[in-house]
């Protein structure tokens, strides 16, 4: 079983925000359910650094390492006695072209491009992270102030929730649904000590999300990451009658 991307995947911030489960319904793949933490629906705004990336093995000369952007939400499926935990994703913004050209043509993901930027720095206590993102000549931003100690999340817990999930659910059609999966360890995170966010969320994922420019994150996490590997390996699930 081959391997489709491989990539460092690095402070991976995730604001997560509660989200009433029919705003989601038109964007379920047939053959999956909602996924809910203490009968709550989420949905996450995401940034992260993605760095080393490879197709297939092969590093992408001077392509592979920007930053990205994505809204998601969580489904599960039931295959007998497995459950499997995936994402959906409302869309994926990163900076080139080229990459977000090559996954939609190979994976009917949903990738965007726009102009991206971030800004890192750390000293002995605190980390700062800023992703930014240039939408209708404005840039948006999720930016948060982190404890530089790491820790392992606990059990049970929402930021246990949002981050471990390890499948992917793309909506082909009505009655078309393609699962991959994806293999990373259970990363480390840090708290966070400060937040904030500026998302036109109408302006970027339509007007289903438009609810979202009034609504605060319930909680907000930062992940150190890991390298991550994505499987080339598609099933394809059709329920047509």
């Amino acid at each position: 079983m081959g391997t489709f991307l491989k990539a460092n995947w690095e402070n991976i911030i995730m604001a997560n925000y509660e989200i009433d489960p029919e705003i989601l319904t038109p964007f379920l793949p047939k053959g999956v359910s909602l996924d809910l933490y203490n009968g709550k629906a989420y949905i996450s705004l995401v940034g992260f650094m993605f760095k080393k990336t490879k197709l297939f093995h092969v590093p992408i000369p001077f392509f592979g390492t920007f930053e990205e952007i994505n809204l998601r939400f969580y489904v599960l499926r039931k295959e007998g006695a497995v459950t499997k935990r995936g994402v959906v994703f409302i869309n994926e913004t990163i900076p080139y072209k080229i990459v977000a050209w090559m996954a939609n043509l190979l994976y009917n993901e949903h990738y965007k491009v726009v102009p991206t930027r971030h800004c890192i720095t750390t000293d002995l206590d605190i980390k700062k992270v800023q992703f930014e993102w240039l939408l209708n000549k404005k840039w948006n931003r999720i930016y948060v102030e982190a404890s530089n100690e790491l820790r392992v999340m606990k059990k049970h817990t929402l930021e246990k929730f949002i981050y471990e999930h390890y499948f992917g659910y793309t909506k082909i059609d009505e009655n078309t649904t393609e699962e991959y999966r994806l293999h990373h360890p259970s990363w480390k995170v840090s708290s966070v000590l400060e937040t904030q966010i500026d998302c036109d969320f109408k302006a970027m994922y339509g007007e289903a999300f438009a609810v979202l420019n009034d609504t605060k994150p319930e909680a907000v996490f930062i992940a150190e990451g890991s390298s991550v590997e994505i499987e080339w390996e598609r099933i394809r699930l059709n329920f047509a009658d």
